[in-house]
């Protein structure tokens, strides 16, 4: 009879602490308990659900990201289960498909905290599992798993150290983390929620992880340190919300010492003043240098790009100008110039760290989605090309002549500053080669960051004018003064008109038919009242031809203008563009398929040189239309939030942009500035684009 007793008694002690494993080529699933059996009078139980994920596979947190959803249990098959504490790890953020992310990788054991019905007896645990794990490729997991445990006394110390280890991970209360002084701010148009607190000890390399409740995802923070790391201030942009009031904020920190704590946060209505330091301690001279040389060649290479041909002309005519004249002029006039460079690119500078630090997406170029200054734009150009043309002479009155003269100066100095702002306006809707990588790095990066890479980028774009006004003797070597002047100078005003018949094709895809015809009738009004002052009969009648003929191609730009917008298909090639949706790519890549994503605009002449050149030509045009390929195009030429937060996520601030997805590279290749047939069908291959192509040649 003793020996009865004692052999219960001890199987009660090696009873099972863990389920039989259920085992996918993605993971493998256990759940456990710290106890072997259920004490006498014990109304607590400690288990945990473990996931062995296999190599280059990942699960998600509570709050997954952009995409995906985390684990969900039922556990309605259990018995004697009163409730249970389901405990979430502290996550790590991880990109799939270029896409941010929250969950674990190689193992994670989810704490489980179970309330007993019935004190001291028997428990049954189901678990009736489903989750997502990623790779390559994304698989749903659905699996049941079960464990009993009978009345007995005992623990699996193997299981206890595993559960014990996780629970460690998770974060914890704000109180008990020594965290105070925790605000956050929405904003109202659901862009970013800012975020603020202090800390007793100092964070080190802090991340932040928001939740905003369901359905509702956030990217990468902006983190900074203050007060000796003692303060965090953190923006985090929305990427996505649901309609209506939000949920519940929560905020969960992690540093790289193993620190993790979650708070709610208090609401506040104006976000929190992100620290600054002004110490130069931190600077990285070699890569400071390093990048303003980048910006130089990025400015230095604008001037060959085929969006500026605006700028060489009014460059040509300022030569032609001075052409007569002395050196001292000469040099004047284009120092003058060069200075019109650098003050609009200072300027431009200025404003987007302005902007940028009160949280409104930056970029290069975006001026040109602004309706405003494209009228404006094209309104200049437009008097700018009938006073090259002879429509009209601008001069300014001669007592102001000669007041400018008594005071040392010249009249055109105005003129030629002017010329060089304007030239820089012109040449920002391209990215140049090393344009690109150096406005990232600006634009991400510190005040200092911006000034130095937008003075050495202005210095490149201004170098020209610089070269001149260092050797004004360069001008002599032009050709005499001749009517060939007069044949250029019309030819130099056509040009200018061209790029304002362009600017107006852009303004049809930002402000519509309406506001675009209005502004080109409020130009074509201008230039004709400048026109008819002080005119013969003929030179009247020549200049309402001219108006006419003005008229005649912006109706035609009109009409091609409304024929064409809201489609972004393509024919060549047999290329068929979807519509840009972030989510999408992820699907897609699931699936097996590659995607290319194309991000253009109308008013990016470099975007529509790389389509013409190498999109729309074979091979690229007969790989990006064949099986198993999406070409997916993102158009920028209007203001798109989902499109500026993609270009943020790759610290890209500027188009064009394309990159390549696949199952070969699910996280995407990035291709150069300028497209080339040889950099796109090689990306293609990394991703597997043309395995049904090689099987069919």
């Amino acid at each position: 009879m003793l020996a009865a007793i004692f052999f219960s008694a001890a199987s009660s002690q090696v009873g099972a602490a863990s389920s039989d494993p259920v085992t996918t080529p993605a993971v493998t699933a256990q759940l456990l308990t710290v106890e072997n059996g259920i004490a006498p009078g014990a109304g607590t139980l400690s288990a945990g659900l473990a996931l062995d994920l296999a190599e280059g596979w990942k699960t998600y947190w509570r709050t997954p990201g952009e995409v995906g959803f985390p684990p969900e249990i039922d556990w309605s098959g259990s018995q004697n289960i009163a409730s249970m504490d389901f405990q979430w790890p502290a996550p790590e953020r991880f990109t799939a498909f270029g896409i941010e992310n929250f969950g674990y990788h190689d193992e994670v054991v989810f704490p489980i905290r179970i309330t007993l019905e019935e004190p001291g007896a028997p428990v049954r645990l189901s678990a009736d599992v489903t989750l997502l794990t990623c790779s390559d490729i994304c698989v749903p997991q659905d699996f049941v798993m079960s464990l009993d445990l009978p009345s007995g006394v005992g623990i699996d110390e193997e299981s206890a150290a595993r559960i014990t280890a996780f629970a460690d991970r998770v974060p914890l209360d704000a109180s008990a983390a020594g965290i105070t002084d925790v605000s956050a701010h929405v904003d109202p148009d659901m862009r970013a929620v800012v975020i603020s607190m202090r800390r007793e000890a100092p964070f080190v390399v802090p991340d932040v992880f928001a939740e905003l409740g369901p359905f509702t995802s956030l990217g990468r923070p902006d983190t900074r340190l203050g007060d000796d790391g003692h303060l965090l201030w953190a923006r985090v942009p929305i990427l996505s919300a649901v309609d209506g009031p939000l949920q519940d904020l929560s905020v969960t920190v992690t540093d790289s010492s193993g620190f993790a704590a979650t708070a709610a946060p208090r609401a506040v209505s104006e976000p929190p003043e992100p620290p600054f330091a002004f110490a130069t301690s931190g600077v990285d001279i070699a890569a400071l240098i390093w990048i303003a040389a980048t910006a130089f060649l990025g400015g230095l290479v604008l001037n060959a790009m085929p969006c500026v041909l605006p700028v060489l002309s009014i460059k040509l005519a300022t030569a032609m100008r001075l052409g007569g004249d002395g050196r001292i002029a000469v040099r004047r006039g284009f120092l003058a110039s060069a200075a019109g460079v650098m003050a609009f690119v200072w300027g431009l500078a200025a404003v987007l760290f302005m902007l940028r630090e009160i949280g409104v997406t930056v970029g290069w170029g975006l001026q040109f989605q602004n309706p405003i200054f494209l009228s404006l734009t094209v309104l200049v150009l437009g008097v700018f090309a009938a006073n090259l043309v002879g429509a009209f002479e601008i001069a300014l009155p001669s007592r102001l002549q000669t007041r400018l003269a008594h005071a040392g100066s010249t009249p055109g100095l105005f003129g030629d500053f002017a010329a060089g702002a304007f030239a820089a306006v012109l040449a920002t809707p391209c990215s140049a080669p090393f344009l690109g990588t150096a406005v990232a790095f600006a634009l991400g990066g510190r005040g200092i960051d911006i000034a130095v890479v937008f003075t050495f980028l202005g210095l490149g774009l201004a170098s020209p004018y610089l070269v001149i006004a260092a050797r004004p003797g360069l001008v002599r070597r032009l050709p005499k003064p001749g009517r060939w002047m007069g044949v250029l100078r019309a030819g130099l005003g056509l040009l200018l008109g061209g790029t304002a018949l362009w600017l107006v094709w852009v303004m049809i895809g930002v402000a519509g038919p309406i506001a675009t015809l209005a502004s080109v009738a409020m130009t074509a009004v201008i230039v004709g009242v400048l026109s008819m002052r002080g005119v013969s009969g003929t030179a009247r009648s020549v200049t309402a031809a001219a108006l006419a003929v003005v008229m005649l191609f912006a109706t035609g730009t009109l009409s091609d203008g409304l024929s064409s917008r809201g489609t972004i298909a393509s024919e060549s090639g047999g290329i068929a563009w979807l519509p840009f949706e972030r989510g999408e790519i992820a699907r897609r890549i699931s699936m097996g398929e590659v995607v290319f994503v194309d991000v253009t605009a109308d008013w990016c002449l470099t975007c529509k040189a790389n389509k013409a050149l190498v999109l729309d030509r074979d091979p690229v045009a007969a790989s990006l239309g064949s099986p198993g390929v999406v070409a997916m195009q993102a158009d920028w030429t209007r203001p798109d939030e989902a499109i500026s937060r993609y270009l943020e996520g790759f610290g890209r601030f500027g188009i064009p942009f394309n990159v390549v997805y696949g199952p070969g590279v699910p996280e995407g290749i990035v291709l150069p500035e300028l497209l080339t047939a040889d950099a796109v069908m090689d990306a293609l291959d990394r991703a597997g684009t043309r395995r049904e192509l090689s099987r069919t040649e």
